[in-house]
């Protein structure tokens, strides 16, 4: 019988916030930026005509066809007198996982591919990490995303643009489809441990970006909040391998720009205080997570239960923020006056039948705990259980 995620829906001004019953369980690169993962030697470029290819056939394939365009542009054609073709400074994104906005481990191996390809078949191009330094110094951005195949099980689609950032403009867009059931989809650190899925405006616009075809404009949205997302993906690359303290001063900053009101960045914000011991300043952070994801229709917090049961993991270090978390979000819905549809989940182990029921009480144990925080009443929190029907990717099974 299994986890939970539970999910709540405003209907007074209608935000969506789960209480998701899941939970799975450096600072700047120097150039050139090391791979995240050791990624083994990559193959030739597969022949266009075959449709499924391996993971790194994929990358490959996607990353040769990226790169050709982009050299059969004027700008990066060899020059007359047979002077070498213009060299140019690129930044990569981070790669995530277009279901769920997140980075996971397959995203990262993706990453090292693209690093170790470009490397070895592009030497007109130096390709770096989006951070800040690089990010000044590019004069196009590659965006990039892992797509599950709905209903095939080990098939992904992979999508990759070239953006020129100055104009805006998508000027090559490359694509491949694989089949490869050794892909893991498990989330890094920073987005296992998040309270909030933060699939929020930019994530929603990289995904965008990375489908458009060249020619084309790029999200304006992602494109323009690109300085603050590379402050916020190197505070997160820090926080995956736990150096907290390093991460901070990336998301204060990132906090401080008026673009920085970002789910990413409050989420950053409260995993470093709450793992420094700095109780105080992560409830505040998590409290700017509810407001946010209030006024934006768009918040979901992330609670596990133990399996076949109604009562929370019993591993403080997972369930201990819980009280402080459901605090704010009782604080923030009394303040907003919202109103609240929970619906509980379950893992696709056990019997459907038993799961709906658990699923329903895992919703009514969110809506009673609301209730005594904020003394709110009843008629303003509806509850409903779907069992294991939306079940979430990466919550797997007990």
């Amino acid at each position: 019988m299994s986890l939970a995620h539970s999910r709540m829906v405003m209907m007074c001004g209608v935000f969506l916030l789960a209480a998701l019953a899941f939970f799975a369980g450096c600072a700047s690169q120097p150039p050139p930026p090391p791979p995240p993962a050791a990624a083994p030697p990559l193959p030739e470029r597969p022949a266009p005509q075959r449709a499924d290819l391996t993971f790194a056939q994929g990358i490959a394939y996607a990353v040769d066809d990226l790169f050709i365009q982009l050299q059969r542009l004027p700008a990066f054609a060899p020059r007359a007198g047979g002077a070498e073709a213009k060299r140019s400074v690129i930044v990569a994104d981070t790669i995530i996982d277009a279901p769920t906005g997140q980075q996971t481990q397959a995203t990262l191996l993706a990453e090292a591919f693209v690093y170790e390809r470009t490397q070895a078949k592009f030497k007109q191009f130096d390709v770096y990490a989006a951070t800040p330094e690089f990010l000044k110094r590019a004069e196009d951005v590659v965006t990039s995303t892992v797509t599950p195949v709905m209903n095939e099980k080990g098939l992904y689609r992979l999508n990759m643009s070239m953006t020129e950032t100055r104009a805006g403009l998508v000027v090559a867009q490359s694509a491949a489809r694989v089949r490869d059931d050794s892909v893991d989809v498990t989330p890094t650190p920073f987005f296992r441990e998040s309270p909030a899925i933060a699939k929020d405006r930019v994530i929603e616009g990289q995904i965008k970006t990375a489908e458009t075809a060249a020619a084309q404009p790029a999200d304006a949205v992602y494109i323009e909040r690109l300085p603050t997302s590379a402050v916020v993906n190197e505070g997160m690359a820090a926080i995956n391998v736990g150096k907290f303290a390093e991460a901070l001063p990336y998301y204060e900053e990132a906090a401080k720009r008026q673009d920085g009101q970002q789910l990413r960045v409050y989420n950053g914000l409260y995993m470093i205080y709450w793992n420094l011991g700095r109780s105080g300043e992560a409830e505040a952070a998590f409290g700017k997570i509810v407001a946010l994801g209030l006024a934006t229709n768009n918040l979901a917090v992330k609670f596990l239960f133990r399996p076949g049961s109604t009562d929370f993991w019993p591993d403080t270090k997972i369930s201990g923020p819980y009280p402080v978390w459901l605090r704010q979000i009782a604080v923030q819905m009394k303040d907003t006056k919202s109103c609240l549809r929970i619906v509980g989940h379950t893992s696709r182990t056990g019997s459907e039948v038993n799961n709906e029921r658990l699923s329903l009480r895992r919703a009514d144990v969110i809506k009673a705990r609301l209730i005594a925080e904020s003394r709110e009443p009843a008629s303003r929190i509806e509850t409903a259980g779907v069992g294991s029907r939306e079940n979430i990717v990466g919550s797997g099974t007990d």
